[in-house]
């Protein structure tokens, strides 16, 4: 994460200036140790394939201004001192979440670059560094201001940014399947049951189609100094307009998934205690009406949180949550004597679409993968990094489809742990697991959509907590609503699957390259692009009207 000018989007309390003089001074030490650090970087930050280690933050000054902190924070996992994940990395550091906490113990700014410089600087870039960085904290610290200027926070990013890339191979990895395998996962079962087993062709076809999407952010991102996320890349597209439209594509899916959350937790919740139920007030709630209100209580909370920085630990939950369902539905299935005897049909063109929902919702990570590029210590081994992701996610997806529907046959449910025997201790074990990992994502889903509502308020309101609290709790109680509402977590997920990713994954990647890259691109790459975008278009019709008019009908019985 790294500081912008959301910096007051973050509960932070504004302190009296201090004066004037000490801060030009401040400014110009802070200008002096940015330049220098910038020429001796020059020279060493770029790798084999010549991508620029450094682009100026010059993109970030329109709506949304939060979106790379935001989603740092919420695709990000914290590389602990362990040496095959590398470096820990430092954006975490610099979040205004935890610099706030900093702030209100008063810490000195020796005591602060003690925790994120090296001991030993070895070469002229290290000390270096290490002056800029006590040039920050001591700018940040000693000389608070109540209203930062735009300029000044920019400097103060730039510089941030240029000594947190630093992100490594494994941790990438790690990030990218932390995004990728989501909830996803535990419809596959149900899409081969809509689609049938020749369906299946369809996740490995979007797979490829998505990986192929994936780098041409990359090269879009390359294309142009100062383009560091999604937005950014709509807006260098289309203008402002573009980028104002793809941020909201991409925050309405955040929104929905958080939607799928409250779902989830209704469905294996309620499927744990049917028979809990509740009196209040005359009103009476059944299972799942309890468990949905319970679980948005839960969370509610954790979204007024100032550090999430535990929850972002506690995310990195999402991969072994995946891992350990899939592990006990083939222990249910390969010991507990369920077996794998069910066949069912080679194809079902009636649920093709609905499949095509599910299964383009399961490589929903575009909108996190420029921030996992320009935190790559070397920007060449993007790529590879997204086609490992991508190769361990579509194994997994594979596996738990094609194990949970021979397993479960035509009584295969939206959720796979929805149909593992209750009594069965893999079965708890599965259903505990997936339970608990919404929990500690809901509030970093919601969290970039909240921040960028929060830049509409108007300064003075941001002297008081109350304001973004209201904001964050009224976004919950309406995700609880639209669940409410709408409770078919299968359907609900091929909704988002056709009518927002094909627009994120595999339509507006192909957009933007075509329109910032235009006198660049060949004719082999136009053509590619053109077929992938009538892919997204004709999947994303297909799905979106085949999803609502079975939610309309389902809302009819």
């Amino acid at each position: 994460m790294r500081n912008s000018v959301s910096d007051r989007n973050l509960f932070i309390e504004s302190e009296e200036e201090d004066d004037g003089i000490n801060q030009e001074e401040g400014r110009k030490a802070q200008h002096s140790a940015a330049g220098e650090y910038s020429d001796a970087s020059d020279s060493s930050s770029e790798d084999g394939d010549g991508a620029p280690h450094s682009r100026p933050n010059s993109y970030s000054t329109n709506w949304p201004q939060s979106y790379r902190q935001s989603m740092d924070m919420y695709s990000s996992i914290t590389s602990p001192n362990i040496g095959f994940l590398g470096t820990p990395t430092l954006s975490r550091l610099s979040s205004s979440f935890i610099s706030s906490s900093f702030r209100s113990v008063k810490h000195t700014p020796e005591i602060i670059t003690s925790l994120i410089r090296p001991l030993l600087p070895t070469t002229v870039v290290d000390q270096q560094e290490v002056e800029v960085e006590t040039s920050q904290s001591s700018q940040s610290l000693l000389l608070p201001s109540r209203k930062p200027s735009l300029e000044k926070i920019q400097e103060k990013t730039s510089v941030e940014f240029l000594i947190s890339k630093n992100c490594s191979y494994g941790q990438a990895v790690l990030n990218g399947i932390n995004v990728l395998c989501g909830v996803g996962i535990l419809s596959t079962p149900y899409a081969v049951k809509e689609g049938g087993w020749l369906g299946l062709s369809i996740l490995l076809i979007f797979s490829v189609l998505a990986w192929y999407t994936g780098i041409l952010l990359r090269y879009c991102l390359d294309s142009e100094e100062g383009l560091e996320t999604y937005p950014d890349i709509g807006q260098a597209a289309f203008g402002t307009t573009g980028r104002f439209a793809i941020s909201i594509v991409l925050y309405l899916e955040l929104y929905a998934c958080c939607v799928e959350y409250i779902i989830l937790e209704r469905d294996n919740l309620s499927s744990l205690f049917p028979n809990a139920q509740l009196e209040l007030g005359g009103l009476h709630m059944d299972s799942p009406l309890l468990f949905a209100i319970l679980t948005t209580l839960l969370v509610l909370p954790t979204t007024w949180l100032r550090d999430l920085s535990v929850l972002s630990y506690l995310s990195v939950g999402g991969v072994i949550a995946s891992v350990l369902a899939i592990l006990c539905l083939f222990w249910v299935g390969a010991f507990d004597k369920v077996g794998f005897e069910n066949t069912g049909t080679p194809l079902n063109l009636q649920g093709i679409p609905i499949a095509i929902g599910i299964y383009g919702y399961c490589y929903s990570g575009h909108a996190v993968f420029p921030n996992i590029y320009s935190s790559l210590k070397k920007p060449s081994q993007f790529p590879i990094i997204l086609f490992t992701c991508f190769a361990i996610c579509t194994l997994m997806f594979a596996g738990a489809a094609v194990m949970g529907f021979t397993m479960f046959g035509e009584s295969t449910m939206s959720q796979f742990t929805l149909n593992m025997p209750q009594n069965l201790v893999a079965s708890k074990i599965a259903v505990w697991t997936t339970v608990v990992n919404p929990i500690t994502k809901y509030a970093l889903t919601l969290t970039p959509l909240a921040m960028s509502l929060e830049e509409f308020l108007p300064s003075n309101h941001m002297k008081t907590h109350l304001y973004p609290i209201m904001i964050r709790t009224m976004l919950v109680i309406s995700t609880l609503c639209v669940a409410l509402s709408v409770p078919f977590f299968g359907l609900v997920m091929a909704l988002i699957g056709s009518l927002l990713t094909m627009l994120v994954s595999l339509i507006l990647p192909c957009l933007c390259f075509l329109s910032i890259l235009r006198d660049k691109v060949t004719r082999i790459q136009s053509l590619l692009c053109i077929f992938i975008i009538t892919i997204g278009v004709v999947s994303s019709i297909c799905g979106t009207i085949s999803s609502v008019s079975k939610i309309v009908d389902r809302l009819k019985q």
